[in-house]
């Protein structure tokens, strides 16, 4: 496949492909409507026929090329799988034209200081496990650095005292970046200001522009319920202090954090999962 990409690269053999593809033609006629000299010609056409996408035979004094349409097939239907790939509803190319539309959004918005001084998000997740199993996952940093960043990050550096007046550092990577020669995709800081385990966890978190500065200040409260089938997890987010550079960060919000989430659900529904499992295995 690298040899036929790297061979159809080049526009004159690209335009000896679509001719051979009207019918077969000896080198002079190509030469002549590819509007090359015919040794350059012949060295294209050579170049094509070790890619495998052209075959040739010599009748009489003239050599005739002809086109080889299967490993165009091949081609076109590598080209189609990731064409579909990107295109896949509710994969990473939507959520990346989404979070492009928030950010262009956000930086016409973010006109001042303050711009977003008061905006609020709301979440709402219902959670597999009791209060206390949610709360851990909250609060424990073993816990957290397993669904505290969206789907394409992984947390590189996590503190989370669950105190009032506890430091909270969260620093996150992308998530193939497994050495850290990559640069830091955010840092953000903060402090807890209440909890109530099993109940209620509230704490402001300030992420970092990349000169150190704050870009704003999230308040955030989590509030657990328990219900018949596991926890009701509501969050509320509001938005003080908030600078002109911000707007990348706040129109990542919604998406980033909602995804967070999504990964928090699915980690008790499989932790779920599983202990159920082991619990059948041992009643056998």
């Amino acid at each position: 496949m690298d040899a036929l990409l790297a061979a159809l690269a080049d526009p004159v053999r690209w335009r000896l492909v679509s001719l051979l593809a009207e019918r077969p033609r000896p080198v002079g006629v190509l030469a002549e409507l590819a509007e090359a000299r015919q040794p350059q010609t012949t060295k294209h056409l050579q170049t094509l026929e070790r890619a495998g996408v052209v075959t040739s035979q010599r009748t009489g004094q003239r050599r005739i090329y002809a086109l080889r349409p299967g490993p165009l097939r091949e081609l076109a239907a590598a080209l189609g799988r990731l064409a579909g790939t990107a295109e896949q509803a509710g994969g990473p190319h939507e959520t990346y034209d989404r979070y492009g539309a928030s950010l262009r959004a956000e930086r016409l918005a973010a006109e001042e200081p303050g711009w977003a001084d008061g905006r609020s998000f709301g979440f709402r997740r219902s959670l597999t496990g009791l209060p206390e199993l949610v709360w851990r996952h909250l609060t424990e940093p073993s816990l957290l650095a397993r669904w505290w960043t969206p789907h394409d990050l992984r947390v590189s550096e996590l503190v989370f005292e669950a105190r009032e007046g506890g430091r909270i550092v969260q620093e996150y990577r992308d998530v193939e970046d497994a050495d850290g020669s990559d640069l830091v995709a955010g840092r953000a800081e903060g402090f807890v200001d209440d909890v109530r385990p099993g109940e209620r966890l509230a704490y402001r978190l300030s992420p970092q522009l990349p000169d150190g500065g704050l870009a704003f200040t999230a308040h955030v409260t989590l509030d657990l319920r328990p219900t018949g089938t596991g926890t009701d997890l509501d969050v509320h987010w509001r938005i003080t202090d908030s600078t002109i550079d911000s707007a990348d960060f706040i129109a990542g919000i919604e998406i980033g954090f909602g995804q967070s989430l999504d990964k928090l659900a699915a980690i008790l529904a499989a932790d779920s999962h599983d202990t159920d499992s082991t619990d059948m295995r041992g009643t056998k």
